[in-house]
């Protein structure tokens, strides 16, 4: 990825296929210590495709994309907050790079192109340091709430992240 230059830019439902693919690929990449390698192995890429073609058609949840040589290596996606007691509007749903370009800023543009200076919210595995620290660098810290996720047949705890003005 080095000298290539990324493009962030509002999603489109041609580009299901390239965000499935990293999203099944950064979970992989991401994932490896917290979620049983078997179910690792087998999230279903064209199923993921189907999905996010759907949402993107649907036009009530804000994706972008990272690009880089014509390939998607990154995506975000941001929408009215799914939680009962959301404690602002806007939630982070996702945002997820390959590993080949971490540190090369695609994160960052990822995230202030879906989020900007907003208030937002987001869920964040417990166990990743990485995400947690990049997202403390954007002035997202714990609001003290935690719940269980199940993911395969392993519970994962998850911290909700919370950044205001």
């Amino acid at each position: 990825m080095a000298g290539r230059t990324i493009e962030v830019r509002p999603a489109t439902v041609a580009d299901a296929p390239g965000i499935a693919h990293v999203h099944v690929t950064a979970w992989r990449e991401a994932y490896a210590r917290q979620v049983p390698a078997e179910y690792l192995a087998a999230l279903d890429t064209d199923r993921r495709a189907t999905s996010w073609a759907t949402l993107i058609a649907s036009g009530t949840t804000g994706v972008q994309v990272a690009e880089s040589g014509g390939a998607i290596v990154g995506w975000a996606s941001t929408g009215t907050g799914r939680d009962a007691d959301a404690p602002v509007p806007l939630e982070l749903e996702g945002l997820y790079t390959l590993a080949s370009v971490y540190g090369s800023g695609a994160g960052q543009r990822l995230l202030d192109a879906a989020i900007g200076s907003a208030d937002a919210y987001l869920w964040v595995m417990a166990d990743n340091p990485r995400a947690r620290t990049f997202y403390a660098r954007n002035g997202f810290r714990s609001d003290g709430s935690t719940k269980v996720e199940t993911i395969g047949a392993t519970a994962v705890e998850v911290v909700r992240l919370l950044r205001t003005a």
